[in-house]
């Protein structure tokens, strides 16, 4: 059987860590070459091009922030005039605090919803302009079981992933037109970094909510995700797909 993504180009926002670094390495090993974006760790980002390559793929690392609109476009740019184009956008990269509304600051708001909900912005729109003249790509958005469900988590951040749900299912409809789906996974609670922000409170009830009895691991989303944006899955398009274990309502 071929591989998922044999001869595609994708490309990871935050990829050096949890989620995106899976996302990176499953690619990978499913024929995709892989681009992606980090802020600080100039050593994971080796590492993570170093187990890409390790599959025989080719891979780009860009020390850029999401939220920079002039960087992501010379990213973008860089990407096609090295690869030719770019088939899969992954909008992965986010961030949350633990705070409680009341006590909320504005500077943590802003951070919060800068980094989770501009960055859509700012790093969708060179990209899917590139998909536009091709009439051809696939767009995932990681967003969150936060965004649908009542759960303790942070006001920010449930806000910022239930704009990413609209972000998604409006720009569907816009990018069926040109040959582009565009969905979203909405991730339970996974044993990353920025699972681990969560309050103590909040990831000790974690097994009583969840059927499987533990935090999601990162490789088990990235599987999910190398099929919901490749060729096999080609008549899926503006959907909210739950992976969280098996949250109990």
């Amino acid at each position: 059987m071929n591989l998922l993504l044999e001869g595609k180009t994708a490309f990871v926002s935050g990829g050096t860590r949890g989620i995106g670094a899976a996302l990176c390495e499953i690619f990978a090993r499913e024929g995709a070459d892989v681009a992606f974006n980090y802020h600080t760790s100039d050593d994971l980002a080796e590492s993570v091009k170093a187990k890409v390559e390790a599959f025989g793929r080719r891979a780009m690392a860009f020390k850029v922030s999401v939220t920079d609109r002039v960087g992501m476009k010379r990213v973008a740019r860089e990407i096609a005039e090295a690869w030719g184009h770019i088939d899969i956008l992954v909008n992965n990269a986010a961030v949350n605090k633990a705070d409680n509304f009341a006590t909320t600051t504005d500077r943590s708001w802003d951070w919060v919803v800068d980094t989770n909900v501009n960055s859509l912005f700012a790093v969708t729109k060179p990209i899917y302009k590139q998909m536009i003249r091709r009439r051809s790509g696939t767009i995932l958005n990681i967003t969150s079981i936060g965004a649908i469900r009542a759960l303790p988590t942070a006001v920010h951040y449930a806000t910022s992933k239930a704009a990413m749900i609209g972000f998604t299912k409006c720009l569907s409809r816009e990018a069926a037109n040109f040959g582009i789906t565009v969905n979203a996974i909405a991730a339970g609670i996974f044993d990353t970094d920025l699972g681990n922000t969560l309050p103590a409170r909040l990831l000790e009830a974690h097994e009583n909510w969840v059927s499987l009895r533990r935090l999601g691991r990162p490789e088990e989303l990235a599987e999910f995700a190398a099929f919901i944006v490749s060729p096999r899955n080609s008549y899926m398009n503006g959907e909210i797909i739950t992976v969280d274990g098996g949250t109990i309502t």
